[in-house]
């Protein structure tokens, strides 16, 4: 993108996140700003396609932080934090090798994200942002993913036998 447009198209993605006081976390709050990406992908896809392109890509993502308490978006939204956060996951699963399914990946990127809250600076940690993220965390872990099963149910006695 031309230099000359570079601050417009900054101001106006960045309008895409800053949501009213007044909307709180989750669906609301999610719909909202995927208007704002189809105006803004309204207003300057055919000027700047290669970024519209990614915004397209990365837009589900890119909301995803509003599910979570309102006085954590600022901090959230960024990549460093999210970047800090995967490589300590990386890190510890390293060590593991092979996790077992899902509901355990989610369990130790959990435990990374509680373990490093403890030393984030900047957060304020309220009664309802606490029950907001065990709702997410509940969510995401219940129901869990079902295993798939072999065509032939091999873990399954057979009935013949009992």
């Amino acid at each position: 993108m031309p230099a000359h447009a570079q601050a417009e198209v900054k101001k106006a993605y960045w309008a895409i996140f800053d949501m009213p006081d007044d909307v709180k976390p989750g669906p609301r709050a999610e719909a909202l700003a995927q208007q704002r990406i189809d105006a803004f992908i309204a207003t300057y896809a055919k000027t700047y396609p290669a970024a519209v392109r990614c915004l397209i890509d990365d837009r589900q993502a890119l909301t995803a932080y509003l599910r979570f308490p309102a006085e954590h978006w600022h901090r959230i939204r960024h990549s460093n934090f999210i970047e800090r956060t995967f490589g300590e996951t990386r890190r510890r699963v390293k060590v593991i090798g092979r996790l077992p399914g899902e509901t355990s990946c989610v369990s130790l990127v959990w435990a990374v994200l509680d373990r490093a809250s403890r030393g984030w600076r900047g957060f304020t940690v309220t009664a309802n942002g606490t029950r907001l993220l065990h709702d997410l965390r509940r969510q995401l872990l219940k129901p869990p993913t079902s295993i798939r099963r072999h065509a032939r149910n091999v873990h399954q006695p057979d009935a013949k036998a009992a």
